[in-house]
């Protein structure tokens, strides 16, 4: 039986299912809409598909270094259970082995390249894997420092994925590079340094600053020049809040001063010299809008359902 392109356009709508193998689907069925919908199910199409809506707010943040290349990436799932499966745990650790070996340019080359030891794509393997975990995931972002040294850190099972990147010359960087990434997950700065952070916030910072001595009345009366001078000097404890190098080391039983300090000290014990260059720090399901559910109410809204 022949089909039509609109025949296409019917399976895709009913299966939510890419209109290649919405067509493939047609094809293989002689253009039976029934069959086609069962011939999509079997082979995990329509599943993974109808899944695809779903939101995927958990997951992994996970950070790695292989052959010398630090990867960083998120893979999201429905759920926290289904994140801290050896299947799921193994799909991401395969997923940063192919970020580091073969490059890709974004999420969807990524999606094409050849999962590792397999023929498949890695869109195939996470059609596979919709199948068998019954969750939507996604890849949400990734990125890889090929240059210098990396140092990897997951914190708290993937609720936080940090690389950093140094150059070092005579040391070794791994325990520096570690306790730098913990302060990036601990402290979650907004800047690595101060040289990085644009002379609108600077300013902005500095209005704020003035304004809080315009409200206050031990302050207010004081000539505009000296406010601005107190602004100034405020600024300093404005670095120290939001940018890395600057911020107070969280370690303060291996060194009493800022991050740079404690990257310098390091070194020097050691006889080498180790730079910060730059990080990455990811945190799982970060800026993603999760749905609020009422369990009560679903409860009670499948009950109602039930003896309509």
């Amino acid at each position: 039986m022949a089909f039509t392109a609109q025949d296409v356009k019917k399976l895709r709508e009913m299966t939510n299912v890419g209109m290649m193998d919405c067509k493939a689907a047609l094809a293989a069925t002689d253009g039976d809409m029934d069959k086609a919908v069962d011939w999509l199910r079997e082979k995990g199409l329509a599943k993974a598909a109808k899944k695809a809506d779903r939101i995927a707010a958990e997951g992994v943040a996970y950070a790695t270094v292989v052959d010398g290349v630090g990867v960083v990436i998120e893979v999201n799932s429905e759920t926290d259970f289904a994140a801290k499966t050896d299947s799921f745990l193994d799909l991401v650790k395969n997923l940063a082995t192919v970020v580091a070996t073969q490059n890709p340019a974004d999420v969807e080359a990524l999606k094409a390249c050849t999962y590792p030891n397999s023929n498949l794509t890695v869109t195939e393997i996470m059609q596979e894997k919709v199948m068998s975990i019954g969750e939507n995931m996604q890849i949400r972002r990734f990125n890889r420092f090929a240059e210098n040294v990396s140092v990897a850190y997951v914190h708290a099972g993937g609720s936080h994925g940090v690389l950093v990147n140094l150059a070092v010359e005579g040391a070794d960087a791994t325990e520096v590079g570690k306790n730098v990434a913990m302060q990036i997950a601990a402290m979650n700065p907004k800047y690595w340094d101060k040289s990085m952070v644009p002379q609108a916030d600077v300013d902005k910072e500095l209005a704020v600053q003035v304004a809080l001595m315009d409200n206050d009345p031990k302050m207010a009366s004081k000539p505009a020049q000296v406010k601005e001078k107190i602004a100034q000097g405020k600024i300093a404890a404005f670095f120290k809040e939001n940018c890395l190098l600057q911020q107070d080391f969280v370690r303060g039983d291996l060194y009493k001063g800022d991050v740079a300090g404690y990257i310098a000290d390091a070194a020097k014990k050691q006889g080498g010299k180790i730079s910060f260059v730059d990080a990455i720090h990811y945190i799982k399901g970060e800026g993603i809008e999760k749905k609020e559910e009422n369990f009560a109410d679903e409860v009670a809204a499948q009950i109602a359902g039930a003896h309509k």
